[in-house]
């Protein structure tokens, strides 16, 4: 279901970051920012809607790509063709074709002929072998894609290919998205600018599981094959992994990530490496705040923990707590939520060290409950609901569970009666 709400860039969410301050953020930016990238974003009419549906991105020459798709055991036939095609071409692939309206998946055999007609059209037209072509559908399970409209479109949609259509294409991948998703960042190696951009869409289906969503990143240097895949990897598990809305997996979910232009010096490998988590974070929050009929974003850390995975386990799933999540947009400081979610987690408390915080207030210190001022707290939570407190819209809960050195972070948003009539209205 395409809502008709106008998009807007996300820009109200504030990003900082002292280990990330060798980057800027470059205002306006997105995946076509770096150099050599183009992409295109058209009407295809395969929304009822009339709104943009049909998306392509071009990296340049001698691209090295690499990708991370979803763990459904039911996925679309688009996502093990993509998956298939990078192995195949040892991550040499160079466009993305995707259609937004309709998933293409769980469609039996057409799924995947459509997916090799609709590429092989594609890569004909852009003089690229089949393999190069990717291709990411997204829109309601069990619905074909209206294969002729896109085929039709193609002409259109390689020669609309821009590198400013990098708007263009973040809009046209949107479903139930109020607002695109855009974001890019720049930083100064050795006298030699490095740019990184990216666009994404998701709203609803959004459970850490890889990352249920779209997701395209671009940068404008060039990584040795394993070193790039090493680094999508781990950026996508501090991001896209660490965010929920619902609790659902798509399937249809995947991450593409292309690096194409000069060879940088492996000294500067960890500082990019933080780049591509500042822009895949910056994403994978948007994404969370613009969950369906969500009003505030939700910011879970856990600190002490035995290890990184343990804490990133309980913080996704105190974010992915439907009790807390309604409590956050009821602004009831109900702290006992939170330890029952962390307490079904499985993994080892110490609850003399147990501590939470909820924005500035402590309200639980060394396993114990501490007296506050339940109005204060809730005001608090009230000020950020649709942002009303200046442009900072998170709602933070931090959770001590012991002495250890793990550390993890995981964003939501709220639960409200809109997203119960959004998703209850979905076909109908």
């Amino acid at each position: 279901m395409e809502q008709d709400d106008d998009h807007s860039s996300m820009s109200s969410i504030v990003l900082s970051n002292s280990r990330d301050s060798v980057w800027s953020r470059m205002p306006g930016g997105g995946v076509t920012t770096p150099l050599g990238f183009m992409a295109a974003g058209i009407t295809a009419g395969l929304k009822t809607s009339g709104k943009p549906d049909v998306a392509l991105l071009l990296a340049p020459q001698g691209a090295i790509c690499a990708g991370t798709f979803t763990s459904s055991s039911l996925r679309a036939a688009c996502v093990d063709l993509s998956a298939e095609r990078l192995k195949a071409s040892d991550g040499r692939a160079r466009a993305v074709l995707i259609n937004s309206g309709q998933a293409n998946a769980f469609t039996g055999d057409r799924g995947l002929k459509d997916s090799l007609r609709a590429t092989q059209s594609l890569a004909d037209r852009l003089g690229l072998d089949p393999e190069q072509v990717l291709i990411c559908s997204t829109g309601v399970i069990g619905v074909p894609i209206p294969i002729d409209s896109l085929l039709h479109s193609l002409d259109e949609l390689v020669d609309s290919l821009s590198e400013n259509g990098g708007e263009a294409a973040a809009n046209a991948i949107l479903t139930t998205d109020l607002v695109d998703k855009q974001f890019a960042v720049e930083a100064d190696f050795g006298g030699r600018k490095v740019r990184i951009g990216g666009m994404a869409k998701g709203s609803g289906m959004i459970h850490p599981n890889m990352a249920t969503m779209l997701g395209y990143l671009s940068c404008d240097a060039f990584i040795p094959k394993e070193a790039w895949l090493g680094m999508i990897q781990r950026v996508v598990g501090r991001s896209f992994n660490a965010i929920t809305v619902d609790g659902d997996t798509s399937t249809n979910d995947a991450f593409i990530a292309f690096a194409a232009g000069e060879p940088l010096q492996e000294v500067y490998f960890d500082d990019l490496e933080r780049g591509l988590t500042l822009v895949t974070q910056s994403l994978a929050k948007f994404i969370a705040r613009d969950g369906e009929g969500a009003t505030c974003l939700l910011q879970v850390e856990v600190q002490g923990a035995n290890s990184d995975s343990e804490a990133l386990l309980i913080a996704r799933t105190v974010c992915g707590s439907s009790l807390v999540k309604t409590a956050v947009h009821g602004k009831d400081p109900n702290w006992g939520r939170i330890v029952a979610s962390v307490g079904r987690v499985g993994v080892t408390i110490n609850q003399d060290d147990f501590a939470i915080w909820l924005g500035p207030y402590q309200l639980v210190a060394n396993g114990n409950p501490l007296a506050f001022d339940l109005s204060l707290v809730s005001k608090y939570m009230q000020e950020r609901i649709n942002g009303t407190y200046l442009v900072d819209d998170t709602v933070d809960i931090r959770i001590v569970v012991g002495s250890g050195n793990g550390h993890g972070m995981s964003w939501g948003c709220d639960l409200t009666a809109e997203y119960v009539r959004i998703n209850a209205d979905y076909t109908t």
